[in-house]
Order: C-alpha cells, then sequence, then structure tokens
C-alpha cells in the first residue's frame, strides 16, 4: 500500500491552551453523548471537542457558502460517467468557489489557507487526509473511497491549486482509486496553520 512507504515525521499542530467550561444539557442529548463516545472509545471530553472543533471549522459556515451533503453512493455514481474533459470543466466551475471560500472562511486567500481550507472540507466530510514532512518534503494523502475518476478529480484538483500560488514547483503524484498522495517541496519550516510566515 502506498502509505507503508511513508515512513514520514507526522506534520503536528501546536498544542493550543485550553480551558475548562460547564454547559447545562438535556439528560437525554448527555445519553446519547455517553453512548456514541463508548462506541467509539473515546471519552466525552475527546468527542464533545470533535464536535466542536467540526462545528467551528466547517460546519457553521457551510450553509451560508451553500454547501449540500451528498451520500457517498451518489458521488461514486457519478464519478463513473466523468472523463477527463468533465473533470476540466468541474475544476474550472469549482475554483473560483473555492477561492470564495478560502476568503470567507480565513479571511484571506493563499497558499496556507487554501491547503487548511480543503483540510478542514474533507475532515468534515469524513475522509482520511494526513501530512506528513521529510525534510523539505511535504506529503498530503487524501483517502477519499470514490473510485478512479475521483482520483483523477483529486489530482487535477491539487495540481491546479498548487500552480496558482507556485506555479514553478515539482509535483509528484502517487494515485490510486482510493487514494491520492501528492509529494512537494516546501521546505521545513512551512506550515499552512502559520498564516505568518511567508514562503
Amino acid at each position: 500500500m502506498l502509505e507503508e512507504n511513508l515512513s514520514k515525521r507526522q506534520h503536528m499542530m501546536q498544542k493550543e491552551p485550553t480551558r475548562s467550561i460547564t454547559y447545562r444539557l438535556p439528560e437525554k442529548l448527555v445519553l446519547e453523548l455517553e453512548n456514541e463516545s463508548t462506541q467509539k472509545g473515546i471519552s466525552q471530553n475527546v468527542l464533545v471537542r470533535q464536535i466542536f472543533e467540526k462545528y467551528v471549522q466547517w460546519d457553521r459556515f457551510s450553509g451560508k457558502i451553500g454547501m449540500i451533503p451528498v451520500p457517498k453512493g451518489i458521488l461514486e455514481s457519478l464519478g463513473v460517467e466523468l472523463d477527463e474533459k468533465d473533470i476540466d470543466e468541474i475544476i474550472t466551475l469549482m475554483f473560483p468557489v473555492i477561492k470564495d471560500t478560502v476568503l470567507f472562511i480565513k479571511g484571506d486567500y493563499d497558499l496556507k489557507r487554501c491547503i487548511e481550507t480543503l483540510e478542514d472540507y474533507m475532515r468534515s466530510s469524513g475522509m482520511n487526509s494526513d501530512h506528513r514532512i521529510e525534510g523539505d518534503m511535504h506529503i498530503f494523502l487524501i483517502q477519499h473511497e470514490l473510485g478512479i475518476k475521483w482520483s483523477m478529480f483529486t489530482e487535477k484538483l491539487l495540481t491546479h491549486v498548487f500552480r496558482n500560488f507556485l506555479p514553478d514547483k515539482e509535483l509528484k503524484f502517487q494515485t490510486t482509486d482510493t487514494t491520492v498522495i501528492l509529494s512537494v517541496s516546501l521546505g521545513s519550516d512551512f506550515d499552512e496553520h502559520d498564516y505568518h510566515t511567508k514562503y
């Protein structure tokens, strides 16, 4: 598997300070949270934090930017019919929307904010994604499990995003019908969560 070849340092977000707060919730809701945390094998605190993070990073914006959830089966079915021309047309239509979305959610538009917004979207959509670093190389992994056409779409979309900001950077892809891995040299100090570092 592609991921087995990647014995890299994990890209870690900085640890943030925490603060304890108390909320009063209906007992039924508390019981549902207890059951869910037990089923997932995580603490209630971790579950509630995940729920809040998803809301703050994505859900509170999704309605405002016109996002609607689409069942995975529908996307898989649509992907079967896509050809290269269709994929190019979708990306051409999507790119201004991506730019507007990044501006709206992050307050500015650059590569770091664009990457972070895509990561937020994938997390909220239930897709597996990861960012690893080896020296100057950054490895972005996306596991969508939607078929080869959506892998082609993902590869072209990432190419479009990176070419928009770094037109001369070499982009190396490994692609299967479920996974896309992009390797690109961005420097060991590149961090998409630090908007103040210029590259």
